[in-house]
Order: C-alpha cells, then sequence, then structure tokens
C-alpha cells in the first residue's frame, strides 16, 4: 500500500481519528502530515510522491483539495481518487479544463455546512469525468459515515 496515501485535512494531522484509523487498519498507508497554504502542501505532496505513480489518493477536505490539484497536474501518476468533504469549495480552486479521467469517489454528508454539497458536488461533476457521489445523512467530519464504509474495497485501484 506504500502508493496509498491519506491526505488529512486543514486543521488536522496525520493523528486525527481518520489518520490513526488508516494507520491501524491498512498499516502500509503512507500518512504524511502537512502544514502551510496549500502551495506548500502540494510541494511537500510532491516530495512524497518523489515520481512514483499508480497512487491511490484518499483525501479530507482540504486533502481532498490536495488530492484533486495533484491529479489535475499529475493525471497519469493518479489511479483513483476518494474524496472525504473534499473543499472544492475553498476560494482559488478552479475547474480544469478537461475533466480528470481518474475514477473519483466523493462522500459526502448533506448536513456538512464546510464544504456544502451543493457547491461542492456541482464543483465535483465539472472536475471529474468518471464519478461516483455517495451523500450521507452526516456533519463535514463524517462520524456517522466514516467506520460505516468498505475501505478495503474503497481502496482497491481498480477502481
Amino acid at each position: 500500500m506504500d502508493n496509498t496515501l491519506f491526505l488529512h485535512g486543514l486543521d488536522s494531522s496525520s493523528h486525527g481519528y481518520k489518520g490513526r484509523y488508516f494507520a491501524e487498519h491498512f498499516p502500509g498507508m503512507v500518512i504524511p502530515d502537512f502544514v502551510g497554504d496549500l502551495s506548500k502542501r502540494l510541494g511537500d505532496l510532491e516530495k512524497v510522491c518523489h515520481g512514483g505513480e499508480d497512487f491511490v489518493l484518499v483525501g479530507s477536505s482540504f486533502g481532498g483539495l490536495m488530492a484533486t490539484c495533484f491529479a489535475i497536474s499529475n493525471p497519469a501518476r493518479v489511479k483513483k481518487l476518494i474524496l472525504l468533504a473534499p473543499a472544492l469549495n475553498f476560494p482559488g480552486f478552479a475547474v480544469p479544463e478537461q475533466k480528470i479521467l481518474t475514477p473519483t469517489e466523493v462522500i459526502i454528508g448533506d448536513l456538512d455546512t464546510i464544504t456544502p454539497p451543493d457547491k461542492v458536488i456541482p464543483l465535483a461533476r465539472q472536475t471529474f469525468e468518471n464519478l461516483k457521489i455517495s451523500r450521507f445523512d452526516d456533519d463535514h467530519f463524517l462520524h456517522k459515515a466514516f467506520g460505516t464504509l468498505n475501505w478495503r474495497d474503497l481502496l482497491q485501484k481498480s477502481g
């Protein structure tokens, strides 16, 4: 799983609930810490990925924005995206001219006030060609839904 990465949110870390969950259940997953603005985080992500390919990126909130930006810049290197309440509504995000072909699953809560589905889902539909959207009666942190997801299946590279 060394090509599977979890990218945490803006105010989180590898030691947050999701990071700890992945470390425990998927010990080969790469779970780096990121600080700074989007540009710095993307530069640090590029260093973590050091020219590799065939990545499965799981991004939570701001980490979902990072995963999306990385896939826009490196389409041939990303095999699959799993975006948990992705911050596509973050100021400065621009829908790419060409849709990303990478198989992408957006998992979002209908009660999310930080990345509201009515703002994020239209942006996701404009950004990703091969998109699956899973909506839950949940908040931004997906407290109820996260633990119920079939992560073994989701993390399979077949898309």
